[in-house]
Formats: C-alpha cells, structure tokens, sequence
C-alpha cells in the first residue's frame, strides 16, 4: 500500500524551459499557458484561452487539418476582431462591465500575436503589392489584398489595410 503524495519531479531537460518554449508551436504555448492560468487560478485568462482553443480546434475539424502557425495566427486575428467588435457594441449600449470583460479577453489574444507594423511599414508593404500586381486601379483591390493579406497576417489591422490600399489605388 502506497502511503503519500505524487509530486511530479522535475525533469533535468525541464531546467531549460525557455530554450524549449521557444520552439513550440504556436498553438503548444497557448495550450502551455492556459495549464498554467489552470494552475495559478487566474479565471478570466483561462476562460479566454479556452475559447482561443476552441476556435481552433473548430477551425481544425471543420477544415480537417492540423493548424500551423499562420493559420493559428489568423483565428487570432479573426478572434480579436470579434473581440474589437463586441467592446463597440457594449460601449454603445453603456455596458462597462462587458467592456471590461471584452478588453481583457483582447489583451490576452494580442499576446499572442507578433508586434504590430509601424503606418509606414505598412505603406511600404502596401505600395510594394500595388506594384507587384501592376494594380491601376480600385478594380485591382482584390488582387492587391491577395498578396498583402499573407505578408501581413496578425502583424496589422486588415481594414486598416484595405483603407490604405483603396486609398493608393484611387490616387
């Protein structure tokens, strides 16, 4: 009979934790971090990673396929745009406590993404397509778009972009 506890030991290759967490995927760190917002307790992280997991895991078995990095990137991007969308319509409907709630799901999910390009990062990428695709004109938008949108997925604001592609192309 086995009288105590069953602490889990540390591994001597779990010394170099960080050098491992820097080759996870994308999808392994979200699922690493919410076991720990499990461990320390830490209810609205959690439940916000949760709902990342599941978005992903819905996307993966309705595509039947296992998400890479990119793809992970863009449930997130698609996630946090629900998430901008939401803080606006609670804001309009005077519901600060939703609001709260909303942007700190929001904060968790930019964590997550790569850091943001500059207004003239973005306008150097913008013009580079516009030229690459020989675009004339607003009719090009879609063209112009297909080759922006995987240069610069989860590292800027889309409708931001669309605005300053419309914007190059009606010049």
């Amino acid at each position: 009979m086995f009288i105590g506890t069953c602490l889990p030991t540390r591994k001597p290759e779990a010394a170099g934790h960080e050098n491992r967490r820097s080759e996870m995927s994308l999808k392994e760190r979200i699922t690493e971090d919410m076991k720990a917002a499990l461990r320390a307790g830490e209810k609205a992280k959690l439940g916000a990673l949760r709902l990342l997991l599941a978005a992903i895991k819905q996307k993966e078995v309705d595509e039947r396929i296992q998400l890479d990095d990119a793809a992970v990137l863009a449930v997130i991007d698609k996630t946090l745009k629900q998430r901008r969308d939401s803080i606006t319509q609670f804001r309009a409907a005077g519901r600060q406590d939703l609001v709260d709630a909303e942007s700190f799901e929001a904060e968790v999910l930019q964590a997550y993404l790569p850091a943001g390009l500059s207004g003239e990062e973005i306008e150097a990428v913008v013009a580079a397509a516009v030229a690459e695709a020989g675009a004339r004109g607003p009719g090009d938008m879609g063209k112009v778009m297909g080759l922006i949108k995987p240069r610069l997925a989860g590292r800027a604001d889309m409708s931001e972009v669309s605005k300053r592609v419309k914007a190059a192309l009606s010049k």
